[in-house]
């Protein structure tokens, strides 16, 4: 059963000027931690608006745990939970009051779904009396999940969580859902962060409004369809560019201390080729080495084969970061 459905929904804005979702098709199984994966702009926070019926699609049909989104918004609200990108919790009441706020707003306590906050509220307990607005990014983080599931949602959408927090608290973080899958929650969650991707059971790639891929993270890695290679030299700029001036360099972009390269038709010579460019270059402390490609390098190739073919992969390398 799915409990998100999402089909050919379509989300324009400044009078159809600017396309925000372009057809988007995708679904959410019951229980599953799914991953809707892209950088800033890519449309996914305009498709949590309009499952969580705070915005209207112009096209398409969306339904959340079995209701319509614009039949059954009311239904809708009452069964889900809803953290936005923005810390939106009232910075002005301490942490208790914040709970307890949202505790009333459905209809229920903190004690009746305790069970489902314990781990998560034991770390913010401390600060109880605190004004939600003086809390680390962290302890903020905690804090509107805490309130998300106050009322034990059946589907629960996190709009970008671990943006702006550090990498502890990311980590942390993703314990946390697991917990939370494990007790039957359905959980959608956006992330410009690739190495979040390989966390969630399924994904989406979304650039520009549009879906480019959904399968396992796994799968997206298993058929990578080229050798990549990495490389690097002393002057690694001077070699970006002589790399992808050549015509047997198929891409070529900056990852980190390194470049990842793949070569036109799939040569099984490519470690030699890429070695024989740079030394022709003139470049000197050469290392080439092949390996496995991760999530960020099947986004890139993804970007790469929508684009027409004179688009630079360094624009479309540059979106992503």
């Amino acid at each position: 059963m799915n409990d998100i459905i999402v089909h050919n929904i379509t989300k324009t804005y400044e009078k159809g000027a600017v396309m925000a979702v372009d057809d988007v098709s995708f679904n959410v199984n019951e229980g599953e931690l799914f991953g809707l994966i892209g950088p800033d702009g890519a449309g996914k926070t305009s498709i949590f608006r309009i499952l969580t019926t705070l915005l209207l699609a112009d096209t398409g049909t969306a339904s959340v745990a079995g209701f319509d989104v614009i039949k059954d918004y009311k239904q809708i609200r009452s069964s889900i939970g809803y953290m936005p990108g923005r810390f939106s919790l009232y910075q002005d009441l301490t942490v208790q009051e914040n709970l307890d706020f949202f505790a009333n707003l459905f209809g229920t306590n903190q004690q009746q779904n305790y069970h489902l906050i314990k781990d998560i509220y034991e770390q913010i307990k401390p600060f109880s009396n605190r004004r939600a607005g003086k809390l680390s990014g962290g302890m903020k983080q905690k804090l509107a999940l805490c309130c998300a599931l106050v009322h034990k949602p059946r589907v629960l959408f996190l709009d970008e969580p671990t943006t702006g927090v550090d990498v502890v608290s990311r980590r942390e973080f993703w314990e946390m859902l697991k917990k939370l899958k494990q007790q039957g929650i359905t959980i959608l969650v956006s992330t410009p962060y690739m190495d979040e991707a390989t966390l969630c059971e399924r994904i989406a790639l979304i650039q520009k409004g549009k879906i480019m891929r959904v399968d396992t993270p796994r799968n997206i890695l298993d058929t990578y369809p080229v050798k990549l290679y990495a490389a690097k030299a002393a002057n690694i700029y001077s070699l970006l560019k002589d790399l992808r001036n050549h015509p047997d360099i198929e891409s070529c972009y900056a990852f980190g201390e390194w470049l990842h390269i793949t070569v036109t038709g799939n040569k099984d010579n490519g470690k030699q080729l890429i070695e024989r460019i740079a030394i022709q270059k003139g470049h000197v402390s050469i290392v080439v080495k092949t390996m496995k490609p991760g999530i960020e390098d099947s986004f890139i190739r993804s970007m790469q084969n929508r684009q027409p073919p004179h688009t630079e992969v360094k624009e479309m390398h540059d979106e992503v970061l």
